[in-house]
């Protein structure tokens, strides 16, 4: 007979045995998996089942928000010199990746607002709702992918070496990401306005972020590059994409690391969290 795995409740604080929360997180981490991947392919199926585009949902947001910029500085309304790479290229990718950091900060505040009743009534390893929010987050990149060599193709960006470092490079955007839309997870699942503001503050963000035009040294747009967190991610994903030396690797570098902890630590306050969040929800 298969012993069936068993679950210790007790009151005394998580955060009293630390090493023990880490080791139960990557538990029900490895243990949710193919729970996380049944919630991905169901909301999956969901997102694009009603809808006459379909995956073309997928790209479309900054595929409208390069084309807007592109038009400006086509007609002479706006003038951005981007070097070698050409605008249009330029401008598709920075808005592409540009949305795969939004999608991370955004997708632990969906995933957990959409699963509030199944929270509230089975009992099952809360991490596997972050786990199919990050397989979404993967899975509309994937198809962002396809457009972005297209766009490479087309206006003939050049590649080297440094393009292998590229994996490395989104998965900083990731990690950022992340780490802020955890932080705003248990939040977001009490207050709409949260999800509800995320889109507002992304497009003013990204105005201070050298997403469409290239990184500034001086002036104000430059303090703001300068220490914006997101601006080295930016710089060295799009740098790795276009044979361009990379110029902030050891800022890139940080705050890597820096994402990685805050994203450690926001495991470990959803893990608190969720007990008391479960509660007001009504569990």
């Amino acid at each position: 007979m298969t012993q069936l795995p068993e679950r210790t409740y007790s009151p005394e604080a998580l955060l009293g045995h630390p090493l023990k929360l880490l080791r139960d997180i990557g538990t029900d981490i490895l243990a949710g998996r193919e729970l996380a991947w049944r919630l991905f392919v169901r909301d999956l199926s969901a997102q694009y089942r009603q809808t006459y585009l379909g995956y073309i949902w997928a790209f479309l947001p900054p595929l409208v928000t390069s084309l807007t910029f592109i038009f400006l500085n086509s007609q002479g309304i706006v003038q951005i010199d981007t070097g070698a790479v050409p605008y249009a290229a330029f401008a598709m990718m920075g808005t592409l990746l540009w949305q795969v950091f939004v999608d991370a900060v955004t997708a632990p505040v969906q995933a957990l607002s959409a699963a509030k009743s199944m929270l509230a009534k089975i009992n099952f390893p809360r991490e596997a709702i972050l786990m199919a929010g990050f397989y979404m987050v993967l899975f509309n990149f994937a198809v962002r992918l396809v457009l972005l060599v297209g766009v490479m193709i087309w206006w003939q960006v050049p590649v080297d070496a440094g393009l292998a470092f590229f994996p490395v490079a989104l998965g900083g955007l990731l990690l950022c990401g992340t780490a802020i839309g955890l932080a705003l997870a248990p939040l977001g699942a009490l207050y709409g306005d949260v999800s509800k503001s995320i889109p507002i503050f992304a497009q003013f963000l990204m105005l201070l972020t050298p997403v469409v035009y290239p990184a500034r040294t001086d002036g104000l747009a430059g303090l703001l590059a300068t220490w914006n967190p997101i601006s080295p991610l930016m710089v060295t994903a799009r740098e790795t994409l276009s044979a361009q030396a990379l110029t902030l690797v050891g800022p890139f570098a940080a705050i890597t690391l820096i994402s990685a902890a805050a994203a450690l630590i926001g495991l470990v306050t959803f893990r608190i969290a969720m007990p008391h969040l479960i509660a007001r929800m009504g569990g």
